[in-house]
């Protein structure tokens, strides 16, 4: 061999990002943005939005003949719209570990099922009757074998009923048990409540600072009159000019959420009323916010016979995009608490459920607070089947056509117990991404000059 062949360097080799296993995300939608040549993306598994120029998107649709060592590939991974691993195949994993993964166990209980109100669209049979002192000795026991069972010290709470403010004694009286029970193992103690808020005073709001509860959700369907059509007293009565009184006089020391269910009667005072609330705030002090949320059908309300007009497709579209967009999130692979073994609802008999849209319902009940053990959880539930039903609709969802569903880190399959007992409820702008980038192109608030600011923002958000 001659020296000059000895001394001669083998070529380099490159690999195509394609070869070195990147490609576009699965979860990808974008959008236009108006008025420019910018094009928005949004990529639901990473839980990010950000704007991106023509050659981006260019280099975006031949990613997989780019060099491995391209620059952009760098920029869009940490973007989450190219990646290289199965996503789908990690939202199943997620949800598979949601259902028995946690650091501490959620109870909703509800210290009556009775209430003050006769809201037509309300998804309760509302029957008398308080928690009594046996439950709520079972409740504490039960919370104890949920911390046991689940080797975890935190425990969060969701008051709720009924009225929940129609037992105040009941809930202070549980929530310091509860929260002895937490500081016994070293853990934190977290409430909330669910209330129509016409209940609150200094001394009720005082009580509730004392049980550690930060939030609180109070709704409110409209101004004045509009309010009062559907939220009245349970023997008739308005109820608007009281709760906006309590909100604008009492010092709150917890968050507010306003909830606006919005229905064809109200639909059109959803900015006034998102106004309102935000000079409320102001003017009181109190950290409130608004929120509108479509309402949706159940079979109690049906039964009524006084269900208020639901939303067609577009406005259902309109509100859930703004819904949706103020809580965009990274991808999940369970719906809510009703997929994990250690969140349950408790009514004030006892009964165990999954949902708390069921807490009126004891024939979907797992089982009762007295006997049920999360160590054994099938053996000693009443109703096994009550329980696994609602576990098997995390992620992944027995349905092909959610789990190839590019809204599917998002929805994940939507709500259980619709699910189980109406269909499937796809989101209502399913069929409308663009609408919904934009929502959060606008929200997030992208500086197309600043890279390095669009990725800390978008991922804050």
């Amino acid at each position: 061999m001659s020296a000059r062949n000895s001394t001669q360097e083998t070529p380099s080799t490159t690999r195509t990002a394609g070869d070195a296993g990147w490609h576009v995300s699965r979860y990808n939608i974008a959008a236009q943005v108006p008025g420019t040549k910018m094009t928005a993306i949004a990529n639901l598994f990473k839980g990010n939005c950000a704007e991106y120029t023509p050659i981006e998107c260019y280099l975006l649709s031949v990613l997989e003949e780019l060099d491995e060592n391209h620059p952009i590939i760098e920029r869009f991974a940490k973007r989450g719209i190219i990646c290289k691993f199965d996503e789908q195949a990690a939202l199943e994993t997620m949800g598979r570990a949601a259902c028995a993964g946690s650091h501490g166990i959620g109870l909703t209980i509800c210290p009556t099922m009775g209430c003050n109100f006769d809201c037509p669209y309300c998804f309760e049979d509302h029957f008398a009757g308080k928690m009594s002192a046996d439950v709520q000795d079972d409740v504490v026991a039960l919370a104890g074998r949920m911390l046991d069972a689940a080797g975890g010290s935190n425990i969060s709470v969701t008051w709720f009923g009924g009225e929940p403010l129609l037992a105040p004694g009941i809930i202070e009286s549980l929530s310091n048990r509860l929260m002895a029970l937490a500081e016994e193992r070293g853990g934190k103690y977290v409430a909330g409540i669910i209330t129509n808020g016409y209940l609150l005073t200094q001394d009720v709001v005082d009580m509730l600072e004392r049980c550690q509860v930060k939030s609180a959700q109070v709704t409110i369907d409209g101004l004045g009159a509009t309010h009062d059509a559907t939220r009245h007293l349970a023997g008739g009565g308005p109820t608007f000019e009281r709760i906006v009184n309590n909100l604008r006089t009492l010092k709150l020391p917890f968050k507010v959420h306003v909830r606006h269910n919005v229905h064809e009667g109200n639909r059109h005072e959803v900015d006034e009323l998102n106004e309102f609330i935000n000079e409320l705030a102001k003017g009181s002090g109190n950290e409130i916010h608004y929120y509108p949320a479509p309402v949706t059908g159940s079979e109690t309300a049906d039964e009524r016979g006084k269900q208020v007009g639901l939303l067609c497709d577009s406005d259902a579209s309109e509100i859930g995009v703004r819904q949706e967009a103020g809580r965009f999130s990274t991808g999940r692979g369970h719906y809510c608490g009703a997929n994990s073994i250690w969140v349950v609802g408790i009514d004030e008999r006892g009964n165990l459920q999954k949902c708390w849209e069921a807490v009126d319902k004891p024939q979907i009940s797992f089982g009762t607070a007295h006997d049920w053990d999360p160590s054994d959880p099938f053996a000693t539930a009443s109703n096994p089947d009550n329980l696994t039903m609602y576990l098997n609709t995390a992620n992944p969802v027995p349905d092909d056509e959610c789990r190839e569903c590019v809204w599917l880190p998002s929805c994940v399959g939507g709500c259980p117990h619709k699910r189980l007992f109406s269909g499937r409820q796809c989101i209502a702008f399913k069929d409308d991404p663009e609408s919904y980038v934009l929502a959060l192109h606008a929200r997030i608030g992208e500086n197309k000059d600043d890279a390095a600011q669009k990725d800390d923002a978008a991922q804050k958000d």
